[in-house]
């Protein structure tokens, strides 16, 4: 039987996961394990160019497990860890930094774009490519799922581990593939742009019944009167309510947008409440593990021992190559 490829999403704990978290990367990452052995981890060491909260990363990272953990991730048979428990990826790291060049860096779109609006990049911002490239290799990585916007970083990992294979010979490191999902939709927030934190038009995933209802009817509509038809191709709560209802719900509220004499009211009501339905089960599984924090450390304990395995067996590779250690 054909081993099936190995894919790896690193999961930033950028606090409380949001409907555009699940639906643009969770589900979606969650579902590849139909088709690929899955290497999840979450990335707290990326967090560190910008948080500085010891308690309020140990939180995030908390809610974020606990949230795909929730959301169905099979962590007994995919790895699942915190990035931190594998403490080899510092150690390639400072290998694959001897083999980037200062124009790769500059060349990265978070850096660039930090410039662009006066910031003061830190060195981890900066060298951020070199650890998410590390991140890819140290576990023979073959496809790590990006959004288009996210490709470069899969092709600075590749230009890296090239010039590492052509110093030590072919097979030092794996090179891995992008893998684009061009159907991964983009979540409408309340205010019809991009959900995100930033624009304070988020809805968080475990909201909830009494305040998810309140976020629901917050959002931003057309200005047709209850009597006009209305353009369900061209409604941000259609857009939200054909990702949890049925097929035959999401025809019948159609039906209602043509027809007329139906309010925007009426689908932020139908809306809550598919999902509700769709969240209510979910919800009880988070809650508990949030509850109870020593049920999300096994898992990522587990996941940690089981991906510092592949590590060691990466690193010993490369330092027989490099010639660092003993070589005995």
């Amino acid at each position: 039987m054909t081993a099936r490829p190995v894919s790896l999403t690193g999961i930033k704990p950028t606090g409380t996961p949001h409907l555009g978290n699940l639906f643009g990367a969770i589900l979606p990452a969650i579902r590849l394990t139909e088709r690929y052995r899955g290497i999840y981890f979450i990335a707290d060491y990326h967090s560190l160019t910008t948080e500085r909260d010891g308690a309020a990363l140990r939180h995030s990272v908390h809610e974020v497990a606990a949230t795909w953990m929730a959301m169905g991730l099979d962590h007994e048979n995919h790895v699942f860890f915190r990035q931190s428990d594998v403490p080899e990826v510092c150690e390639l790291s400072w290998v694959l930094s001897c083999f980037t060049s200062m124009g790769l860096l500059t060349r990265a779109h978070a850096y660039k774009d930090a410039v662009a609006n006066g910031k003061d990049p830190n060195h981890g911002l900066f060298a951020y490519p070199v650890l998410m490239a590390a991140d890819i290799l140290l576990y023979d990585s073959e496809v790590v799922p990006v959004g288009k916007d996210q490709k470069q970083h899969v092709e600075m990992c590749r230009e890296i581990a090239q010039r590492v294979n052509h110093h030590y010979g072919e097979g030092t490191l794996v090179l891995p593939e992008p893998l684009i999902d061009e159907n991964v939709a983009t979540i409408p927030g309340l205010d019809g742009r991009k959900m995100s934190k930033s624009y304070d038009n988020a809805i968080e995933i475990f909201t909830a019944p009494k305040p998810l209802r309140k976020r629901f009817m917050k959002i931003v509509t057309g200005s047709e009167t209850m009597e006009e038809p209305k353009d369900p191709a061209n409604c941000r709560i259609f857009d939200l309510y054909k990702l949890v209802a049925t097929a035959a719900e999401v025809a019948d509220l159609a039906g209602c947008y043509r027809a007329g004499n139906f309010g925007y009211g009426e689908a932020k009501q139908r809306l809550f409440e598919a999902y509700e339905r769709f969240i209510a089960p979910r919800r009880e599984v988070y809650d508990d593990l949030m509850a109870n924090p020593a049920k999300i450390e096994a898992a990522l304990e587990r996941g940690a021992a089981t991906a510092r395995a592949t590590a060691r067996r990466t690193m010993e590779r490369l330092r027989e190559r490099c010639g660092l250690g003993s070589g005995g």
